[in-house]
């Protein structure tokens, strides 16, 4: 039986989870319950400000684990491509494993509840800033130029965006496929020689 104390962290992984599947408004806080197997009590303990409380720590979640992943998956990198290259394949590994069902726990903040709650709004721009600084800096640690490293990092992470979106309409990974073409090649023209 889990412990009561990890209650809160069980809910944020369980929010992101569904949120990730469901998106925000399907998000109920019920099934967060259910799915985390936590005491319905904590909910309005731990999060006193209800779903927007809980979908802006599951998306700074979110973003912390994309960190850890790049962080990662650069550790074993030698160049750019390899960096690009690994991050689009996670992305789509992990799409084609859910059965095109598991998508980004940001995304849907965006799309259905912005302008809803200035919170979240701020959230998503903190979150979307991280993943991509995150993956600029490791692009620059890899000898690209910063300048082309920034640039790089926001077109890795939006192909990313938009693969997932387009493989699970699709139900095929070939979005993925043709994103790190052009990403792979560009990130072999922006290479430090």
């Amino acid at each position: 039986m889990a412990r009561r104390s990890d209650s809160r962290q069980r809910m944020v992984a369980a929010a992101r989870q569904l949120i990730r599947e469901r998106g925000y408004h399907a998000m109920a806080l019920s099934d967060v319950v259910e799915r985390s197997a936590a005491p319905r009590g904590s909910l309005y303990h731990h999060f006193p400000e209800g779903k927007v409380q809980m979908a802006a720590e599951a998306a700074d979640c979110h973003a912390q684990e994309q960190v850890k992943e790049i962080n990662r998956i650069a550790a074993s990198s030698s160049s750019a491509e390899d960096l690009v290259t690994a991050y689009l394949d996670l992305a789509r590994d992990g799409m084609v494993a859910s059965g095109y069902q598991r998508g980004c726990a940001v995304a849907p903040l965006v799309i259905e509840a912005s302008g809803q709650a200035r919170d979240l709004d701020a959230v998503t721009r903190r979150s979307f800033s991280i993943i991509i600084e995150g993956m600029a800096f490791q692009l620059v640690v890899l000898g690209v130029q910063t300048a082309a490293a920034r640039e790089l990092a926001h077109a890795a992470v939006a192909g990313a965006e938009g693969a997932l979106v387009t493989s699970r309409a699709l139900r095929s990974p070939e979005p993925f496929d043709a994103v790190k073409a052009v990403l792979v090649e560009r990130a072999r023209s922006v290479a430090v020689s």
